[in-house]
């Protein structure tokens, strides 16, 4: 987090990098590859070619080192405590981190990692695909069990490709050695104590640091004058690697009395130089903006954050005014609005000579849905919430302002040093927005059984929502989850609408109808997302193949797809066009 523009992050070298250049250990090495302009990386037996401008950096060797992904990198090895690590550094480029397959490196994961085939450095299909879900935010993890290796590699979403090529090319030596991948230590449901909505209410002095830093440094830092951390959950313009941030730790600094407040780094206003931006479209920005918020709601999960936390969308330095003005504000609506819906209330970090600027002049603003809490950068070196020019005293005034009052310093404290940024807040715990039901609610099941008059529960909630989604009010202002009179009439009145028999008893002709509505592009073998997703639940309900809904079109989908244009008197080709939406869109 900066007051200024950062130009351009990847022409930043971090000096860990050039001092080590290529720093070999017993596990690691590096040696010249072809093509020319590669290198091959060698770590535990699993190698793979990268570009030759690539750093290599062995953390065995160099464990202070932080890991930051500002500068294209090779880190080998477990990372360190992460106290090294600046506190303002944002944008990331293609990287790699390779290290041993283990419990500690599993908690840290960002979701579940891909599995590499047995005996292989390659996973099945299209995984190594930058489009699939995957490689969401910014990371993609490969659990690679023939060399007992977790690979994560970074990109920025411009230079996805880059990276997954260097995936692409790696293979296995003589000498891995297989290890098993364990259970992770802990999620965001297991293994760690529950946690009050954060920050809650504090008013005093924190900071913020580009990595989490570890227990040990956590705890002799008990002695500062701090207690509250601002700590980077999500984003794929998280520069720093976050290898002590897991669901355990969160709990273990919260039992300890530190108040976090979760920092989401995405892409960036489209009149900055960061090669990750939003568009200056508003309506395309407010969309870019609800999906940054459901990563960074499923991010605040994972580390057992719940509903009523703050997470603070961090838009670093922007030239106001005009065309990039207003994508700044349709981005932070969307991302306020979705937040809202998922229960969690939505903050807002940025200078005070740019987003606060404009957030202060557009308070009250009827054309925009502005955050709960504002975060602004200010380094006058004052400790309090008081933004001079570029925040009204009365706006934001209930316990809903901190301030980064200082920043790009180093301190010690209980004898380890941590570079930050200091701030000091003054926040209250608000009353979190009601989670809207059919944001949240499951859509995916195994079976869609029938429902019939009085029926109640998950599915009942489920047909609710989609019934509302294609236009057919069920009654209430949410779902109740009770199939009842009014819920009755909409399922006849979408029934009629599709040419089924009205009903008013949700078949599985009428949830296949259901779950199939919507946009109807071409799907197959290596297709991936929403749509894929849509057909997965719809085919679960029209036959009994009982997909795992995850939005990946493989072998699974493609044999459940021809079964089900085998069924239908359809032709069978394994790939969903027209004739087979039509089909699942008439309920058939």
């Amino acid at each position: 987090m900066s007051r200024s523009l950062r130009k351009n992050p990847t022409a930043l070298v971090s000096a860990a990098a050039v001092l080590g250049g290529l720093l070999l250990g017993s596990e690691a090495t590096a040696v010249a590859a072809q093509p020319e302009n590669d290198r091959t990386v060698d770590y535990r037996g699993y190698s793979v070619q990268v570009p030759a401008d690539w750093s290599v950096v062995d953390l065995e060797a160099r464990p202070e080192t932080c890991v930051r992904f500002d500068t294209p990198t090779v880190y080998l090895g477990r990372p360190g405590d992460q106290s090294a690590c600046a506190g303002n550094t944002v944008g990331r480029t293609a990287g790699l981190l390779l290290q041993p397959l283990d419990a500690p490196a599993l908690s840290a994961a960002e979701g579940a990692p891909v599995h590499a085939e047995r005996g292989s450095a390659q996973p099945t299909g299209t995984e190594l695909d930058p489009a699939r879900p995957a490689w969401r935010d910014g990371s993609f993890e490969l659990a690679v069990e023939g060399a007992g290796v977790l690979a994560t590699a970074v990109h920025n979403g411009t230079d996805a490709a880059v990276v997954a090529e260097v995936l692409k090319s790696a293979s296995l030596t003589d000498a891995a050695r297989p290890s098993a991948a364990p259970q992770p230590r802990s999620t965001g449901d297991v293994g760690a104590a529950a946690v009050a909505a954060q920050p809650g209410t504090y008013k005093g002095k924190g900071f913020d640091a580009c990595a989490a830093p570890s227990n040990s440094a956590m705890d002799a830092w008990l002695s500062s004058p701090y207690r509250a951390i601002g700590v980077y959950t999500s984003g794929g313009s998280r520069a720093c690697g976050q290898s002590n941030l897991t669901a355990n730790w969160v709990s273990r600094q919260v039992g300890k009395g530190w108040k976090l407040t979760p920092i989401h780094v995405g892409p960036q206003a489209p009149c900055t130089n960061y090669r990750s931006r939003f568009s200056s479209n508003p309506t395309t920005a407010k969309q870019q903006g609800v999906e940054q918020a459901d990563i960074a709601v499923d991010a605040a999960k994972r580390l057992g954050l719940p509903a009523g936390s703050a997470i603070y969308l961090d838009i670093e330095a922007y030239s106001r005014g005009g065309s990039c003005t207003t994508a700044v504000l349709s981005h932070t609506s969307g991302w306020t609005e979705r937040l809202h819906q998922h229960g969690y209330l939505s903050g807002f970090y940025s200078s005070g000579a740019s987003g606060i600027t404009d957030m202060n002049n557009h308070h009250g603003s009827s054309t925009y849905t502005l955050p709960d809490h504002l975060w602004g950068a200010w380094w006058n070196g004052k400790a309090n919430t008081d933004f001079g020019p570029y925040l009204d005293a009365g706006k934001w005034a209930q316990g809903q302002r901190i301030k980064q009052y200082v920043g790009e310093v180093g301190e010690t404290h209980g004898g380890v040093r941590i570079s930050i940024d200091r701030n000091y807040l003054d926040v209250r715990a608000g009353t979190p927005p009601e989670p809207t039901v059919c944001v949240t609610a499951q859509l995916s099941f195994a079976t869609y059984p029938a429902l019939a008059a009085g029926a109640e529960g998950d599915r009942v909630i489920a047909a609710q929502c989609l019934l509302r989604a294609n236009g057919h009010d069920t009654g209430g202002e949410q779902p109740s989850g009770k199939l009842d009179e009014s819920t009755m009439a909409a399922v006849k009145a979408f029934q009629n609408k599709v040419g089924l028999t009205a009903a008013g008893t949700v078949d599985s002709r009428t949830w296949t109808a259901l779950l199939s509505a919507g946009s109807t592009p071409l799907l197959k073998d290596g297709s991936s997302g929403a749509a894929v997703s849509r057909l997965q639940r719809a085919l679960n309900a029209a036959t009994t193949a009982k997909l795992s809904v995850d939005g990946q079109f493989g072998p699974n989908t493609t044999s459940a797809v021809r079964t089900y244009q085998s069924s239908r008197g359809l032709g069978v080709d394994g790939i969903v066009g027209p004739n087979t939406w039509s089909a699942l869109q008439a309920g058939k």
